[in-house]
């Protein structure tokens, strides 16, 4: 059970350690684009393309969509960002129960946002969860867990592709000794657990009384959705890719200066400066900040709002 292009190392990794897949359940397809046509998952894209049955109920209310479930018979049923609650029935029904990829170490950032927490409140390492799922989310037993570093390139996007893949093939070294009863699912420590929220757009306004560090943190945390950005001249201006500058700021958060050869920095809480390296004016192509300049030259001196 999986829907995003993040789980497709998942499926991908069980059926190259020759496990026999039964069905693929995704979510429905959802009206996309100006012409609103429907469009597929990357996992029921995948599984098509891989002549594996897809199954796509619009809710686990229904007894149909149960007894679907039921048919095929699972003996362990493996869930990676499906998107979707599972019943207490669905729980039950797998001999070897509902196995769950997460991205973090659990205790520590459950819920729905557990990659772009960790690099906003600066990990230096998280990691992947196989996890025995329970009634409710992201709080059954502990069956298997790796550590990741967390590298300062690290985005969002990044980090999640680099954990899921991990999670891929601790899942598949796993599999096998849990189906054997040679592992022992151990429960988490509530006393440790965090929760994460659901992202919102809002996140991504950049707030310069912040310090540097923050604000890069929240550059790469939220690429690539709602990316990270700023108002300039009453239009949304995203930054793209930014660090911290090493150079002390010139004059009050959101302060707008070039320092050093061309380079370009603003101000922040700390009295540090966030380098920006490249940015996008709405309605605009993204443009490194030498090019971006050639075009816009009064972006310097401008202060920007917090």
């Amino acid at each position: 059970m999986g829907t995003p292009a993040y789980a497709l190392p998942v499926l991908g990794a069980l059926l190259g350690a020759g496990h026999l897949i039964r069905g693929v359940y995704t979510q429905p397809d959802k009206p996309a684009g100006r012409g609103r046509g429907l469009e597929t998952s990357p996992v029921k894209q995948y599984a098509l393309q891989r002549g594996l049955p897809v199954y796509q109920p619009p809710s686990w209310r229904s007894p149909q969509a149960l007894q679907g479930l039921a048919s095929l018979s699972p003996e362990v049923i493996v869930v990676a960002a499906y998107g979707r609650i599972l019943p207490p029935d669905v729980l039950r029904l797998p001999q070897y129960g509902c196995l769950n990829v997460h991205p973090s170490l659990l205790p520590r950032y459950r819920g729905p946002s557990p990659v772009v927490t960790a690099l906003l409140d600066g990990e230096a390492a998280t990691g992947v969860t196989v996890m025995l799922m329970d009634e409710t989310m992201d709080t059954g037993p502990v069956v298997a867990q790796r550590v990741v570093p967390v590298q300062d390139a690290d985005t969002g996007d990044t980090l999640t592709q680099r954990l899921f893949e991990i999670g891929a093939g601790l899942l598949v070294e796993t599999l096998p000794r849990w189906l054997q009863g040679e592992l022992r699912a151990v429960p988490q420590d509530n006393g440790l657990a965090t929760v994460t929220r659901r992202i919102t757009k809002e996140d991504g306004v950049m707030d310069w009384q912040q310090p540097a560090a923050r604000l890069w943190r929240q550059v790469r945390a939220l690429d690539p959705w709602p990316g990270a950005y700023t108002l300039w001249q009453g239009k949304l201006l995203k930054v793209l890719d930014a660090s911290v500058s090493g150079v002390s700021g010139q004059g009050p958060p959101g302060q707008v200066f070039l320092f050093g050869e061309g380079r370009l920095g603003v101000v922040a809480g700390d009295g540090g400066a966030l380098e920006l390296r490249r940015l996008q004016l709405e309605g605009r192509r993204s443009l490194g900040v030498v090019e971006f300049l050639r075009g816009h030259s009064d972006l310097v001196g401008a202060r920007l709002p917090s």
